[in-house]
């Protein structure tokens, strides 16, 4: 077995292990912090997982570095080297509130190139990966690579800052000119669904590093266009302001509609 199989294989263990973390919590109070609103909570199920991944990769990838939503890796001021980049549970706020639609990412990325990509959706027994290169799987089938639709015939997910933010009126012009407006409240989750063709594009007005690397590898392995809101490159020392979408729908918002960027 050779290194990338190594761990590949696992990482899909270690992710089936941390599902079964998050869906035995059900059964047990939560332990719920704010950490800048009440909409942006943390859990103590959000803490163990992340401590789970952190001893498994330390156990067998000694030295390599990680950062991790809960804090519990590296601090980093680059991505020289091998760095894990890990999201415990990403849509937390539905993990609290209807123990559904949340998702386990994972990523390898070596001097900032992203090699291995993992979203699970828990409840769904879902797993997207891809492998650099090597394409995109949805639980071991590949996907195709999605159909280079316009904007005004797909769905679109916009998320819920930028369209209640009453000084952006571009965000809401984007919403009427496709073909409607849906949100799940997982950036994870709602990068599958461009990746898979439900929707036609996902704007995120601020994303962390963790919300965006496991997406984007998997995103760009089946032609898609991840960048910021600005046209720059994804920076994953920093919160972003992003667009993934189709070719046609990202060169449509982007020559047409002026974001806050």
């Amino acid at each position: 077995m050779n290194q990338l199989d190594k761990r590949n294989q696992l990482i899909k263990e270690w992710i089936s292990e941390a599902a079964e973390i998050s869906k035995a919590s059900f059964e047990n109070e939560l332990v719920i912090h704010e950490k800048t609103n009440r909409t942006d909570l943390v859990t103590n199920i959000d803490k163990e997982i992340e401590r789970f991944f952190i001893e498994k990769i330390e156990t067998f990838f000694p030295g390599e570095r990680i950062l991790g939503e809960e804090g519990s890796g590296h601090q980093m001021t680059d991505l020289e080297g091998i760095v894990w980049i890990i999201d415990p549970i990403d849509g937390t706020l539905n993990f609290v509130k209807q123990q559904n639609d949340f998702a386990i990412m994972i990523s390898i990325y070596e001097d900032g190139v992203g090699q291995l990509g993992y979203i699970y959706d828990v409840m769904q027994d879902a797993l997207y990966f891809a492998t650099k290169g090597q394409g995109a799987y949805l639980n071991g089938r590949r996907l195709k690579n999605v159909e280079d639709t316009p904007l005004n015939q797909g769905l679109i997910a916009i998320s819920h800052r930028l369209m209640a933010d009453e000084t952006n009126e571009e965000a809401r012009k984007i919403g009427r000119a496709s073909s409607g407006v849906r949100m799940i409240g997982s950036a994870g989750l709602e990068t599958v669904h461009v990746v898979t063709g439900r929707l036609v594009g996902y704007l995120g007005a601020s994303l962390a590093p963790w919300d965006i690397a496991a997406g984007k590898i998997i995103a760009e392995e089946v032609g898609l266009v991840y960048t910021q809101l600005n046209g720059k490159k994804i920076d994953l020392l920093k919160h972003n302001a992003t667009i993934l979408a189709t070719p046609r729908a990202y060169n449509e918002i982007m020559k047409n509609y002026h974001l806050e960027r």
